[in-house]
């Protein structure tokens, strides 16, 4: 009765250990899509609305949903509570929160880039650079698809099987 019970614990965690990494696998193109997003709704913001650089990432940060409204929220802050650049802040920001995130050190270099040329140019080349950053994302995004597709269902039967195999292992 203990190894049925035991052998039931083992297949219940190896199972959700692999819809764990699913879900990661997951997230990850939607929270791309979130992030381009929300460059798009920046570029409006800066191009049309002529609004300063920590009232746009505060308004952001109320229209998308965590974890991408964390760091729109902490770098508003870091903008008006602290003496800071705009680099130190955007990095401070991405450092703070990308643990949390389903992204990976692809888009981590490319918002890290990003931040370093925010605010430094008129409105033309900003938006030129919120272009090539979106290009960047657009890439990772398929890039991103295409594991999904491969991995996803693949890693949640891993999960369950790699159970099985160690409770025959085991007996």
């Amino acid at each position: 009765m203990v190894k049925v019970i035991g052998a039931i614990f083992i297949i219940i965690a190896t199972t959700w250990a692999g819809f764990e990494a699913a879900r990661h696998l997951n997230e990850r193109p939607r929270q791309l899509r979130q992030l381009k997003s929300a460059l798009q709704s920046l570029e409006a913001e800066i191009m049309y609305g002529h609004t300063p650089l920590h009232e746009a990432a505060r308004r952001l940060a109320s229209q998308l949903s965590k974890p991408l409204s964390s760091f729109f929220e902490s770098f508003a802050k870091r903008l008006t509570h602290s003496e800071t650049t705009v680099k130190d802040a955007w990095e401070q920001s991405l450092k703070e929160i990308w643990k949390i995130t389903a992204l990976k050190q692809g888009e981590f270099e490319i918002m890290k880039q990003f931040g370093e040329t925010l605010g430094r140019h008129d409105r033309t080349s900003q938006q030129k650079q919120i272009m090539l950053t979106l290009a960047h994302l657009e890439r990772e995004e398929a890039d991103a698809y295409d594991k999904q597709a491969k991995y996803e269902k693949m890693v949640k039967s891993l999960g369950f099987l790699s159970g099985l195999l160690l409770i025959i292992l085991l007996m």
